[in-house]
């Protein structure tokens, strides 16, 4: 994957993007069935996306954020009575495939944007009650708007699927037949800011500058 983002970038700066994420983790599992942004802790990474087209690109992602919860917080018998608590770490690597509702580029003019969404795959490395690497599906939804010329702001929030019931070191007490796909397992999610910039060759875009970058390559 690594290698496919590095010829892509080689290839095609003017299709590139470039972003810097900063926000919040969170988790749902055992001790938070259904809180979202439940004790959210500082998230931050950094993306590098390349665009297809105005409506569909390839991003690979970079994030790393923190990770608790405490029954305590929780005011129903049960939760008191168990007392589990749990902090930590989950670092991503991860690509995704998205789809912009509008068109949209960061070269477009200002106040240009879209929605969009994006899904994918990736591996987590979680580091809480205990340390391991996981498989994970990332899903993403946000809003984007070009700024300031090759400058974007996006807004997002991603949540994703693992398929790991020990972030919190508390497993359902049910038989494996009874598991789900959606439930049974712990989640994790970021929310934040990104700032996104394109950088290229002003030149790129003139036809001298073609004509004699081919002469060059002859």
């Amino acid at each position: 994957m690594l290698f496919l983002f590095l010829s892509l970038s080689l290839s095609g700066q003017r299709n590139s993007d470039y972003g810097v994420f900063a926000g919040v983790s969170s988790y749902f599992g055992d001790i938070n069935p259904t809180r979202p942004l439940y004790s959210p802790l500082p998230a931050g990474g950094f993306f590098y996306r390349y665009n297809l087209n105005p409506r569909e690109a390839l991003r690979a992602n970079l994030f790393i954020g923190g990770l608790r919860g405490n029954d305590l917080d929780f005011s129903n018998a049960f939760q008191q009575a168990r007392a589990a608590s749990f902090s930590g770490t989950v670092s991503e690597l991860a690509t995704q495939f998205e789809f912009n509702f509008l068109r949209y580029s960061t070269e477009g003019k200002r106040w240009n944007f879209t929605p969009y969404f994006a899904a994918g795959v990736g591996v987590a490395f979680v580091n809480t009650v205990s340390s391991t690497f996981i498989p994970v599906i990332p899903f993403s939804f946000g809003f984007k708007v070009n700024i300031y010329k090759n400058i974007g702001l996006e807004a997002e929030y991603g949540f994703r699927k693992t398929f790991y019931d020990n972030f919190d070191g508390v497993k359902d007490l049910i038989a494996p037949s009874d598991y789900s796909w959606i439930h049974n397992n712990d989640w994790y999610t970021f929310t934040g800011i990104a700032v996104t910039w394109k950088i290229y060759n002003k030149l790129a875009g003139c036809p001298a500058y073609g004509e004699l970058n081919s002469k060059k390559k002859r």
